[in-house]
């Protein structure tokens, strides 16, 4: 039996489906993913097997094939790591596929099982919902996915999750986060002209780089509005992510 499960590859700014196959067969020991996975992708085995001994669960002494579909669509980042766990699950029977036929999943497997932020889950989320598919995603994003208005299970660990698959421990629809006030955060429209400094800060602050700053052209008064604006925009950035 082949058990599949469904989750997004991110081109750019655009989400694809991706069919994630999983089949156990006879033979030695083996788990292989094909289907031009990238480093972290490959990785992942490891990850999903230490996930799946924290719950109590041991792979199969047999042959596991991971394919990801199309398989000529190269694939790239941790958030493989959830979809197949799942899909290892249904083909051995821990879980029925048809409680997984209505969503897409993404998630990175921490070793002790839980289940970690990634990139782009708005975006898989949005794709969700355009294919009338729910989407299963790390608990603390399950905020900002449900923006995109589709049936969002979001679950902090893999034993959760299965609790709530099974129908034993329901997980708790989140809902869609909302940003901060920021009504009174600097801005740095109060600081009137010097426009070359501001295009550094603007710099400094998205790349996460270094700022020196010389001279004595401006007041301390501007020099310390410039670093409170900075220092905000690392703070939010860092919360962001």
């Amino acid at each position: 039996m082949v058990a599949r499960v469904q989750t997004v590859a991110f081109i750019g700014l655009e989400a694809r489906s991706i069919d994630v196959q999983v089949q156990i067969a006879r033979g030695g020991a083996k788990f292989t993913i094909v289907g031009l996975p990238d480093k972290a992708v490959a990785e992942s085995q490891e990850r999903v097997r230490a996930a799946l001994s924290a719950i109590g669960l041991a792979l199969p002494f047999q042959r596991i094939t991971v394919n990801l579909s199309p398989a000529d669509l190269p694939k790239e980042g941790s958030h493989y790591d959830l979809p197949i766990a799942l899909g290892l699950l249904a083909a051995m029977g821990v879980v029925d596929l048809e409680a997984l036929a209505g969503y897409a999943a993404v998630g990175e497997l921490a070793l002790d099982g839980r289940v970690s932020p990634v990139p782009g889950v708005l975006l898989a989320a949005l794709h969700a919902s355009t294919n009338d598919l729910g989407l299963i995603c790390p608990a603390a994003q399950g905020g900002e996915a449900a923006w995109a208005g589709c049936d969002v299970l979001a679950a902090p660990d893999l034993l959760s999750l299965l609790n709530h698959l099974k129908g034993t421990q329901l997980l708790s629809p989140p809902t869609a986060s909302v940003a901060e006030d920021t009504a009174d955060a600097p801005d740095l429209a109060a600081v009137k002209g010097q426009e070359t400094a501001k295009r550094a800060l603007e710099v400094a602050a998205a790349g996460g780089h270094n700022l020196l700053m010389l001279g004595t052209s401006r007041p301390n008064q501007i020099r310390e509005l410039e670093l409170q604006i900075l220092e905000h925009c690392r703070t939010r950035y860092r919360d962001d992510r």
